[in-house]
């Protein structure tokens, strides 16, 4: 992102983005708002010091503003102060940790037996569409990629092809969420599918970069996936049902309490269970995995009837006659 800064902070401002780009950091999200900020400081720091008064008149509510944005608003301005006073910056004022509105935790979709079956013979019938030549194949293992391993959208969505083992049915997932890497394995049946799945991809984009490409050098956005799993959804004739609007990232939820449920159903020692799940899952810690636990003792009658993992999920998709 090419941003031109102007305030006293400039300065300051470019050599924390050059510090987190340093330790591997994209730091886009953050760059923006301390653009943004920059901008701001330009007007509103007639003193030319980083004071209560400047940064809190940064930090107020904006109208219609979510909780959500306005702490990826605040927080790199927070973290800006933070690293002006380790360089010893006089007089800086750090916005308080305190200052962030409180955000209610998401609660996600339930996907029924029924949604997930319709949703997946909706995908099956995909076309190819302008541009995208392959989108029909690519979109189907996509979206059984997120219900079967609980990956983020994102780290499905940029895959590489040379990240996924085809041998040894083995997924390598570089640098996600908090920089963290991690090697999980695949069931038989989904290994089966990406083989047949990567033979005729391979066709129509060779040497392609992504493992779900859009063009032979591009991959899905984010934005894109989200509103080809409504028109999916649509397609199938789902009704958005009660409560939260069904995402492509509920798969993960999905995921998780499938197994949670699975486990309580069978008797296991879920504590036993839990820092597997969390690996798998790349969560940073296991209190991310424990926030699935206060979902299940609500719903787990509900959910355990709703759900039943169905053979069919990963049916023939009749690649062989491509």
């Amino acid at each position: 992102m090419s941003n031109e800064y102007s305030s006293k902070f400039a300065s300051y401002i470019l050599a924390l983005i050059a510090t987190k780009r340093a330790s591997g950091c994209t730091y886009e999200t953050a760059e923006y708002y301390l653009h943004k900020f920059d901008t701001y400081c330009s007007f509103h720091a007639k003193s030319g010091t980083f004071s209560r008064d400047l940064i809190l008149g940064w930090a107020k509510v904006k109208d219609s503003e979510g909780p959500g944005t306005h702490k990826v608003r605040i927080s790199p301005i927070r973290e800006l102060g933070k690293y002006m006073q380790l360089l010893g910056v006089p007089d800086v004022f750090v916005l308080p940790s305190a200052l962030h509105r409180k955000t209610e935790r998401y609660v996600p979709h339930f996907f029924t037996s029924q949604e997930i079956i319709r949703f997946f013979a909706a995908c099956d019938n995909l076309k190819t569409h302008a541009g995208m030549y392959a989108r029909h194949l690519v979109l189907p293992v996509y979206f059984r990629l997120l219900y079967c391993c609980g990956l983020r959208t994102g780290e499905a969505r940029t895959l590489r092809a040379s990240d996924i083992d085809l041998q040894h049915g083995l997924i390598d997932i570089i640098n996600s969420k908090g920089h963290r890497s991690r090697r999980i394995p695949i069931s038989q049946d989904l290994l089966k599918l990406f083989r047949i799945y990567d033979k005729c991809v391979s066709k129509i984009y060779s040497n392609r970069i992504y493992f779900f490409p859009t063009t032979r050098s591009e991959c899905y956005k984010g934005t894109s996936v989200s509103k080809v799993f409504r028109k999916i959804w649509k397609a199938a004739n789902l009704e958005p049902g009660s409560g939260n609007k069904p995402r492509a990232y509920d798969f993960r939820h999905h995921f998780a309490l499938s197994n949670l449920n699975r486990w309580i159903a069978s008797g296991v020692d879920i504590n036993s269970k839990l820092p597997y799940l969390t690996r798998y899952m790349g969560h940073s810690s296991m209190e991310s995995t424990d926030y699935y636990l206060h979902l299940v003792p609500e719903f787990f009658q509900t959910f355990s009837e709703m759900v039943r993992i169905t053979e069919n999920v990963l049916p023939e998709v009749g690649y062989d006659k491509e």
